[in-house]
């Protein structure tokens, strides 16, 4: 190709490259009359088509299937949460139950504390029995991961760091804390 100022030039490619005009009639494509690359072309193209229609629907499937997955998942969590604390409530009704029949009861002051205190042991076990424990505190050398120091009492009475009062019990569900005991604790000033 000669050098030209560049128009010609591509005057002269779009003359080499034109389509033939369509007739006057209007234009038919016939498959026999078109090149064999043209018809594997466009036979290509409804292939990969068609794969991706079913590509697509593959996926609207696919994520419909992971929402109602989500979904039952969340569903079943709450349903075990839902049964988890119908267990705890089953092992507090009878506590509900003593309480109702202490109130209930006539006699004397004595005979009232033996059955608050029965109520009481009934409920420690109600709750043992679902993992919750009590925290060790009175007597045990202060950790602040179970304990929660209200105030520090100067005494020579006990070792340094020592509980020597439980304002509040603390618990433990299996090895995690509920809350932690509130406690004094001792501080002497030995040197």
């Amino acid at each position: 190709m000669a050098k030209g100022n560049g128009k010609t030039d591509v005057q002269n490619l779009d003359a080499e490259h034109e389509l033939p005009a369509a007739e006057e009639d209007g234009f038919e494509e016939k498959t026999a009359e078109r090149p064999a690359a043209t018809v594997g072309a466009e036979d290509e193209l409804k292939t990969l088509r068609e794969e991706r229609n079913l590509l697509l629907d593959r996926l609207a499937r696919l994520q419909a299937e992971f929402d109602n997955a989500r979904k039952r998942a969340v569903r079943e969590q709450q349903e075990f949460r839902d049964f988890a604390a119908a267990d705890v409530i089953k092992n507090i009704l009878p506590i509900l139950d003593s309480f109702e029949r202490a109130l209930k009861a006539g006699g004397d002051a004595g005979d009232f504390r033996n059955g608050v205190e029965l109520i009481y042991r009934q409920f420690q076990d109600a709750l043992q029995k679902v993992g919750v424990q009590p925290i060790a505190a009175l007597g045990q050398v202060f950790d602040p991961r179970f304990h929660e120091a209200i105030e520090m009492v100067d005494t020579t009475e006990v070792p340094d760091h020592e509980v020597v009062d439980e304002l509040q019990r603390g618990y433990k569900y299996k090895e995690r804390l509920l809350r932690p005991a509130m406690v004094r604790v001792a501080r002497n000033a030995r040197g």
